[in-house]
């Protein structure tokens, strides 16, 4: 700011610039700050998982990935269940 400010302050464009990218880096700065709780961000509600995971709509498991092959290859095992579904 203070080189655009003394070096450039007619360079109208590159002060829009500047504050395009401070603006940017600020809100970057302040969703990490709201995501920093959580480890991935929520598809739905906890209320409403859990509902539905007691109703039996949804069903609760582990995703396995096959780290070798993570494009193509996973499976989900069910709580509760010795075997495997695949998906």
């Amino acid at each position: 700011q203070n080189y655009l400010d003394n070096f450039w302050p007619d360079l109208k464009a590159a002060h829009e610039l500047f504050d395009s990218i401070l603006q940017a880096r600020r809100e970057r700065e302040s969703e990490s700050q709201e995501n920093s709780r959580k480890e991935y961000p929520e598809h739905l509600p906890v209320e409403i998982l859990e509902a539905g995971i007691k109703s039996g709509r949804y069903i609760q498991g582990t995703l396995n990935v096959n780290k070798h092959r993570a494009q193509v290859e996973a499976f989900v095992r069910l709580q509760g269940f010795g075997g495997k579904e695949t998906g």
